[in-house]
């Protein structure tokens, strides 16, 4: 967030500002928990109602929204949704189950990896939106329970979009505001995530993996699938794979380029999206470039705007440094509880509440301490908590993160029972273990 400079707020009646904004933030994340009204809906309420009672002006309330995690979001939106148009990962799925030989065991293993793999290259709800139909196509054909499959890619998608800056959104929000790069998520979390994975997948394996049966018959329909049938555009392919690679190679060496990460993501989308055009659309580039933007999920987009604007309300106040220093004598400044208190706090709480609302209120939370702990670079251990908190965390609930309420729509939809509580009881202990695990490895690189 930014710094609030010299803006003084002039609220209505003499009202107090702090007051003011910790009222429209707690009353924005009660509406977004009781899930009546659309979340996007909601932030653009609380930001305009901070405005027009005066906590913000339009200028400062501006200042508060971080342009380059919009762009970012943004542009892997465009990139992903060109990019699936050509059926890519649809075969990556196939593949996926040809290498496990049509085993029930196999599958669910490798689907896993696939999910965490694409997830941490892509995001997660996209990753789980292109997965799923595949998964739920092959159950079909061994005739085995699809539950065990579809909670099991919930869990992986979480897990691989922890392990880098674009997989999942929460770390988006921290790589952009705090400055860190592709390649710092990849040093700092990817190790943890590969043991909190190989741990995850052996547990669901004893849970599920080793019961599973089915019959030669139904094993050779599965294996009749063919990766090439799933290609739909071959040229599309060729060209989204060039450039997504660039983009991902742009990333990591972001820092020499001397480029961010939304500037990066959006050239990428409009190369795309130009050779897409001059392709296949050269006659009707207008319907096209309309039909891919309609892809983006604006409503994210929106949902991160308002948000925006309402925290630096809270942060303009005062209320954000208030809380570090309750915090902060909580734990007696001790960096060690401080840092451990974050990763559980992080995980319990983002199971219960949607963990962007959550990271995007703790981030400036987090840089108010930076004068406790000897500056900016004392508070690594803390990112690097939060993160893993709120990334696992999401795991814990249904409501916990986007593509666990994806997946269980997708499943309903297609005759798949995915009720809360059944999801929760499974959920929650396991979410618990990959965050004892992240609290070992926290403990010892770091403290």
């Amino acid at each position: 967030m930014h710094q609030a400079g010299a803006f003084e707020p002039h609220v209505i009646f003499g009202l107090s500002p702090l007051w003011v904004s910790t009222i429209v933030l707690i009353a924005v994340y009660g509406v977004i928990m009781s899930d009546r009204l659309n979340r996007a809906i909601v932030a653009l309420l609380g930001a305009g109602l901070l405005i027009v009672i005066g906590p913000l002006d339009q200028i400062e309330a501006i200042k508060g929204v971080d342009f380059n995690t919009i762009a970012l979001l943004t542009g892997m939106m465009i990139l992903v949704g060109i990019t699936r148009q050509c059926g890519v990962f649809q075969a990556v799925a196939i593949w996926s189950v040809r290498q496990a030989r049509a085993e029930p065991w196999g599958i669910l293993l490798m689907l896993q990896i696939t999910t965490a793999v694409v997830s941490a290259l892509l995001d997660n709800v996209t990753t789980v939106l292109l997965i799923v139909p595949v998964t739920l196509a092959i159950t079909r054909e061994l005739e085995v329970p699809p539950y065990p499959f579809l909670f099991a890619e919930v869990f992986a998608s979480n897990i691989g979009g922890t392990a880098t800056l674009i997989g999942d959104p929460p770390n988006i929000l921290i790589g952009s505001m705090v400055g860190l790069t592709f390649n710092d998520f990849v040093i700092h979390l990817t190790p943890v995530i590969i043991v909190v994975m190989a741990a995850q997948a052996v547990m669901i394996h004893f849970m599920w993996g080793r019961s599973m049966r089915t019959t030669p018959e139904h094993q050779a329909r599965v294996l009749a699938m063919k990766e090439s049938d799933a290609i739909t555009d071959w040229t599309l392919l060729k060209q989204s794979s060039a450039v997504v690679a660039i983009v991902i190679l742009a990333f990591v060496f972001a820092k020499p380029l001397h480029l961010e990460p939304g500037s990066i993501a959006m050239l990428g989308a409009a190369v795309l999206m130009m050779l897409e055009n001059y392709t296949h659309h050269a006659e009707k580039q207008t319907e096209n470039v309309v039909r891919t933007f309609n892809e983006v999920e604006w409503v994210t987009i929106f949902f991160f705007v308002g948000l925006f604007m309402v925290v630096h309300g809270v942060e303009v106040a005062g209320l954000l440094n208030w809380l570090a220093d309750l915090l902060l004598k909580a734990t007696g400044g001790d960096l060690k509880i401080t840092t451990l208190s974050i990763l559980w706090a992080s995980a319990v709480l983002s199971a219960i509440i949607d963990n962007i609302p959550f990271v995007a209120t703790m981030i400036p939370l987090i840089k108010a301490m930076a004068p406790a702990f000897g500056g900016e670079q004392g508070l690594m251990p803390l990112w690097w908590a939060l993160s893993l908190g709120a990334c696992l965390g999401g795991n814990g609930t249904l409501v916990g993160a986007s593509a666990n309420l994806t997946v269980a729509g997708l499943a309903e939809r297609a005759g798949v029972r995915f009720s809360f509580l059944e999801y929760t009881k499974t959920a929650f202990p396991l979410m618990l273990v990959s965050v004892a695990i992240s609290h070992a490895y926290v403990w010892w690189r770091y403290l």
